[in-house]
């Protein structure tokens, strides 16, 4: 009897139970308190096994704060009437850029026109109508799909301020162009060495946007980024996750824009930034508070951490268990004469959930260098 009582206090499973939900929960705990918000276990798990980081350009490796930086209408037409109806037609659109463009026409003080009939393709641009005309407004292929001539030499200025990192957005009105806008939006002072920290621990770093190639490359350049696709519609980074995928690596994607949520959801992580719109934070496993690029740095550190702090904790639970329950059956009575008191059992009992909820806690300590508090 008492061999039977001492094995199911040594059987009884409770260091295991405890081992992977304290370490998740102390981890969660950790995230939060550096700005790195997850939504779910799952996240933590995938987190630890990322091969490739896919990653939004606007509002991701850049301040996400764009700002109109030059402009240059087509021949005929006064460059305060390409601001004005430009900024009219993108007063209904949520981009970051378009916001660029509305602020810029509310600085100069032009009065906006009422639009009708807005409609935004989604990765081309929008179109409506101001004062009874068609206003388009969007990249150059979206322009161009439309018939609109485009003259040579805002294709050379084009192509001069794609290549110094600006992004050109262009605008006409019924069968004519108006001219363009370029936007600067500057990179976050922070997102260098993160890509750098990122490079450390292993993992390849693509930038998927919507943005001309031109301009595109010459941020990748700056920051060191190991593949650039651009000029992407959402289709097409859904796409790039799934491929990745089928080649059997671990895929995050980070992003903050609605463009970003078929790829945030198929990603085996998706990294949201705070100051996202909602659809990309809710299709998210994983969101930064702050935006900031190192998060993603410590949120895959916090991963390979909490990870291998379960493996430990259900290492010490299974050598308890593993050794405990034939000693308590009484194993080394035959050789030694000693039978395990129900008592010392419990006590040992005790004591393996003790040591995993004390390594679970050493968590707190750990430093996840790289994220934003």
């Amino acid at each position: 009897i008492v061999n039977a009582v001492a094995v199911l206090i040594i059987a009884c499973p409770c260091a295991l139970g405890l081992a992977t939900p304290l370490s998740i929960m102390v981890g969660v705990g950790k995230g939060a308190e550096n700005g790195i918000l997850v939504k779910n276990a799952e996240a933590i798990e995938r987190a630890e096994k990322v091969t490739h980081l896919i990653t939004d350009k606007t509002g991701t490796l850049t301040e996400g704060r764009p700002e109109v930086v030059d402009a240059a209408p087509a021949p005929g037409v006064e460059g305060r009437e390409l601001l004005r109806l430009t900024a009219a037609v993108e007063t209904q659109s949520e981009h970051p850029l378009a916001r660029a463009v509305v602020s810029k026409a509310k600085e100069a003080k032009l009065s906006l026109p009422d639009i009708e009939n807005f409609h935004s393709e989604t990765g081309g641009g929008v179109i409506a109508e101001v004062d009874q005309a068609v206003i388009r407004v969007g990249k150059l292929a979206y322009i161009e799909k439309a018939g609109i001539p485009i003259p040579e030499t805002l294709l050379e200025k084009a192509e001069e301020l794609q290549n110094n990192a600006r992004t050109v957005i262009w605008a006409s009105r019924d069968d004519t162009l108006l001219g363009l806008i370029a936007i600067a939006d500057p990179i976050k002072a922070t997102t260098s060495s993160a890509i750098n920290a990122l490079h450390h621990m292993g993992i390849k770093v693509i930038m998927a946007t919507g943005d001309n190639r031109q301009t595109a490359a010459a941020v990748a350049k700056e920051l060191g980024i190991d593949e650039v696709r651009a000029e992407v519609s959402p289709e097409d980074k859904h796409a790039l996750v799934s491929e990745l995928k089928k080649a059997g690596h671990r895929v995050a994607m980070a992003g903050d824009g609605i463009n970003d949520a078929p790829a945030l959801a198929a990603a085996d992580v998706g990294i949201a930034m705070g100051a996202g719109t909602d659809v990309a934070i809710e299709s998210a496993g994983i969101t930064l508070v702050k935006g900031d690029l190192r998060g993603i740095v410590g949120g895959l550190k916090l991963s390979r951490a909490v990870m291998r702090n379960i493996r430990q904790n259900l290492f010490f639970a299974f050598i308890y268990n593993g050794a405990g329950v034939p000693i308590a059956a009484g194993i080394l009575y035959p050789f030694l004469g000693l039978l395990l008191n129900p008592m010392i059992a419990g006590a040992a009992m005790a004591f393996s959930s003790l040591s995993v909820v004390g390594n679970a806690l050493r968590l707190r300590t750990i430093s996840i260098a790289g994220s934003a508090k």
